[in-house]
């Protein structure tokens, strides 16, 4: 059946496919934000069209080749078994030419819009994400996504970078606080997919380590995250709409996962992992609206 659905989609809806929109979507915004915070008045448009354009590419191109070394995982696994590059439909020639096609442009753009920090930046992110963790830590250890998670935790420090061309402290507490978000998120997913990861042979902490002692570290890591999450305040990067609305927001996250502690059932793991995706999005929203407030 999903083989005859890919089969009906157009070629360029089967390569969109691979580069995973959504969590490129959520990447780029963060890296926009990044780019607001980094100046005191309005990114150049310049730099907000081709910077994004550029990050948004070379993050396609990194998720294509995600899917592209993952693909006989992926095809033994439910939640992905009906990508295309499991199933088969698109070649292995075919997605390397296609990855190659957008990490190159991307690039480009970064060079001639943004600058070369950004571009190498970028580009290192590039090869964490698609060589470091997904072909060596993912397989070999439950701890792949705690480790592995600073690549996906850039975002606002390349947004940061195309605008001023370095990358201070306060690019890095944005980083912090995506790097400490990360398991959680994940771990919600892991557990609720428990079984996927278990035909997959992925080691995930759910399946290495077992529920509970999964929900222990999500909870610890929360309670990281919202100290981490408060930093802006205390550095002086932010007000008090910002220091008000992390600790609500942060304080529903810690319900959520203490509820999961001692209730767990997969119902509510799905409720938290789409909570995370809001409260990041929510917490950097904020964060960009208390800077020109």
């Amino acid at each position: 059946m999903t083989l005859s659905l890919n089969k009906e989609l157009p070629k360029w809806r089967q390569f969109y496919i691979l580069t995973k929109p959504r969590v490129t979507q959520l990447a780029v915004f963060c890296a926009v934000i990044g780019m607001f915070l980094a100046t005191p008045g309005m990114v150049p448009w310049r730099i907000l069209v081709g910077g994004s354009l550029g990050i948004t590419l070379l993050a396609s191109a990194a998720f294509a080749v995600n899917c592209l070394i993952e693909q006989k995982v992926d095809a033994k696994m439910k939640r992905t078994a009906w990508r295309p590059s499991a199933t088969g439909e698109l070649s292995v020639k075919s997605i390397l030419i296609f990855s190659a096609i957008l990490g190159a442009s991307g690039m480009l753009l970064l060079w001639y819009f943004a600058n070369p920090l950004t571009m190498w930046l970028t580009f290192f992110t590039f090869v964490g994400y698609a060589v470091v963790y997904t072909w060596f830590l993912k397989p070999a250890t439950s701890q792949n996504i705690v480790i592995g998670g600073l690549s996906g935790a850039m975002p606002p420090a390349l947004g940061w970078a195309a605008v001023a061309d370095q990358v201070p402290p306060e690019a890095w507490l944005l980083v912090l606080i995506i790097f400490v978000w990360t398991p959680p998120h994940f771990w919600a997913l892991a557990l609720y997919r428990r079984e996927d990861y278990e035909k997959s042979g992925l080691p995930m902490l759910p399946n290495t380590h077992g529920e509970k002692y999964t929900l222990l570290h999500i909870v610890l890591y929360t309670l990281i995250m919202l100290a981490a999450s408060l930093l802006p305040y205390v550095y002086g990067m932010s007000g008090l709409l910002y220091l008000l609305s992390a600790l609500i927001l942060g304080v529903i996250f810690l319900y959520y996962t203490i509820r999961l502690y001692y209730q767990y059932s997969d119902y509510l793991a799905k409720k938290t992992f789409r909570y995370s995706i809001w409260y990041l999005s929510l917490l950097f929203a904020i964060l960009l609206i208390d800077h020109y407030v």
